[in-house]
């Protein structure tokens, strides 16, 4: 006789934009459920990023265990691809010792890498990329952002404008395979095998995500923000390391480097921090498996609402 296969045991997936307080309720429902938090974060993973990354700090990390932070050095390159064969070791041990695991997602991207597997993507191209670049160099990302636009819309929506490297993949992918390239992601995947995934989302009203977006951006700059930029370049960061290109980083970089005064900033992280968070919820929007909830998660109504709702899905699980 075959073994049976084994039951599939709850995901617990927590979502929405950033500042909507995903974290503060992951904690409050490890805490509930005696889980454990998977970080799903491609800013998270690397140490030295701190502060501007919202990072739980260490104390907090002491209460409740959390993987997947402080995993790489700041001259490392994480892939989705590399972020999942972490998070699928994660998550078979935690299976092994009968924890529950919650994802806390601040990269849509991991998600479904983690979620629904990875396309086989073609391999890099030297000579296409030296020619983006040359582009780029030449016109600037958002001449790259429409060259993806007019080749994949759907890929360029999922996109910021000026992140390079990410629009030079993009590009990259639809002219080697001569289709676009979500059409190629949504091809031949490996789906997680034996969880029931239950996705919690968050959805702030906009002018309180807003307000949060810019209360949290002060809190950052007064944490020392400038400070850890300045840490990290002594320490013989080079200034083109991808850790700033994340938002907030190259703005700290250029007041470090007496570029750019605090104010101008401050407004530049909370207007990108805010067109981020328009893009998360452009994508997560799409997820009908979404459960969401109006509010954010350091909310104690919110808190109570997932809680009831977590024990009648875990009940069934």
């Amino acid at each position: 006789m075959k073994n049976p296969e084994p039951a599939n045991l709850p995901l617990v997936v927590v979502v929405g934009p950033t500042a909507s307080g995903k974290s503060a309720l992951a904690v409050r429902l490890a805490k509930k459920f005696g889980a454990e938090i998977v970080t799903c974060d491609s800013t998270q993973l690397y140490r030295g990023v701190n502060i501007g990354t919202a990072k739980p700090s260490v104390e907090e990390r002491q209460s409740i265990v959390q993987h997947l932070i402080d995993v790489l050095d700041p001259t490392e390159v994480a892939t989705a691809g590399g972020y999942r064969d972490m998070a699928l070791a994660v998550l078979a041990d935690l299976r092994a010792r009968g924890q529950l695991p919650i994802l806390v997602v601040g990269t849509g991207l991991y998600m479904r890498a983690l979620l629904e597997g990875l396309a086989d993507l073609p391999l890099r191209s030297e000579e296409v990329r030296a020619r983006l670049r040359a582009s780029a160099a030449k016109r600037g990302a958002m001449h790259l952002h429409g060259v993806l636009r007019r080749m994949d819309r759907e890929a360029a929506e999922k996109i910021a404008p000026s992140d390079e490297q990410k629009l030079i993949r993009a590009i990259e992918v639809c002219v080697l395979t001569r289709k676009p390239i979500s059409e190629v992601q949504r091809a031949g995947r490996n789906p997680l095998q034996g969880w029931e995934v239950l996705k919690i989302g968050l959805m702030p009203a906009r002018e309180e995500l807003y307000r949060r977006i810019e209360a949290r951006t002060e809190t950052m700059l007064r944490s020392g923000w400038v400070e850890e930029v300045c840490g990290l370049l002594a320490a013989g960061i080079a200034e083109d390391a991808k850790i700033f290109d994340f938002i907030g980083y190259r703005e700290m970089l250029e007041v470090a480097r007496g570029e750019m005064k605090v104010d101008a900033a401050r407004a530049a992280i909370v207007t990108a921090t805010r067109h981020y968070a328009k893009r998360q919820m452009t994508w997560f929007r799409r997820d009908s498996a979404i459960q969401w909830f109006a509010g954010a998660g350091d909310d104690p109504g919110v808190q109570d609402e997932v809680e009831e709702w977590m024990r009648g899905k875990l009940g069934d699980a």
